[in-house]
């Protein structure tokens, strides 16, 4: 993978927990609906995981020599 694509990912990774962010305080705060609140907390658990899982990826992988 090349650096340009490792940044691409990272920056993805950090919209999705920004993401995230927004769909939890929104379920927490404005949704009163529990199938709602609970499609919008599974959505961002997802993100969430997404994100961090990229960011192991992109810390362990290490810099492209080159």
């Amino acid at each position: 993978m090349s650096s340009l694509d490792k940044m691409w990912l990272s920056f993805y990774a950090i919209g999705a927990m920004f993401v995230c962010i927004l769909l939890v305080t929104i379920s927490r705060n404005k949704i009163k609906n529990k199938l709602l609140k609970f499609v919008f907390s599974a959505t961002a658990f997802l993100l969430l995981l997404f994100g961090f899982f990229s960011m192991v990826y992109l810390v362990f992988n290490g810099p492209t020599g080159g």
